[in-house]
């Protein structure tokens, strides 16, 4: 992991920008901190850091600020400046095709643009933990946000380390994803959009029904996809809490 950049923002969370390998990500540490701090890994949807900085720094500065996480994000396979592959724009073009026709999203197109994105992350997330758990700052336990449910749930059969995790149910699931949300077992909290338009609600709950957790809640809002309420971040945060501290 090499740091490219670091600035001292104006709550007093570091951010710094870094390297790994060909995978640029950013990581937000409180101010002070007399311990090592718990890790939350927060990964975006597939728009690209840039596009996505707003919000994802808001979130992991509010993380850092009013509860002493740790934040990091990294671009995703395909996003952002990273080199693209022609399998998922086919896939892309293909889900756009569907849409405008108002004809449905089949099996198909939704394994072609999902799976790819979810066997290329995962590793890449696994290696970005390592890098990030051998800082001095950061000590885990360790907690898991982001937009594309399907590296979520990957990542938390696979993970060890991850401890809880919060999903976003506004992405296309594919029906493998199914059986491996039975395996997952640690505390969860999922977020929904009831509203959401380009988000299947009854698929997003059946995929919480196949959860494995003993511990799992939904937290359904009335809007769309960018309607979430501002209440739902620090939802989130007491969330990680209970589980992280």
């Amino acid at each position: 992991m090499r740091f490219t950049s670091e600035q001292r923002l104006d709550d007093g969370v570091l951010e710094r920008e870094f390297t790994l390998g060909e995978i640029p990500g950013i990581l937000w540490t409180p101010a002070s901190a007399s311990a090592p701090a718990p890790l939350i890994l927060i990964s975006p949807p597939p728009l690209g850091l840039r596009k996505m900085y707003p919000r994802l720094a808001g979130r992991a500065r509010y993380y850092a600020a009013k509860y002493g996480f740790a934040a990091a994000t990294i671009e995703l396979p395909g996003s952002g400046d990273r080199p693209r592959w022609a399998a998922a724009e086919q896939a892309r073009a293909d889900l756009r095709r569907a849409m405008e026709a108002g004809e449905p999203v089949g099996d198909e197109i939704i394994d072609a643009l999902v799976l790819p994105l979810v066997e290329k992350s995962v590793p890449e997330w696994q290696a970005t933990l390592d890098a990030l758990l051998s800082l001095p700052e950061i000590g885990g336990p360790v907690g898991y946000e982001g937009g594309v449910i399907s590296i979520g749930v990957r990542l938390a059969v696979v993970e060890p380390r991850i401890s809880a995790a919060g999903f976003f149910a506004g992405s296309f699931v594919p029906r493998s994803m199914f059986e491996e949300a039975r395996q997952v077992t640690i505390p969860l909290q999922v977020l929904l959009q009831w509203d959401d338009e380009g988000n299947d609600r009854q698929a997003a709950l059946d995929l919480f029904d196949a959860f494995g957790s003993k511990e799992k809640t939904l937290h359904a809002n009335m809007g769309g996809h960018t309607g979430v309420p501002q209440f739902e971040l620090d939802a989130g945060a007491r969330f990680f809490a209970r589980h992280l501290k």
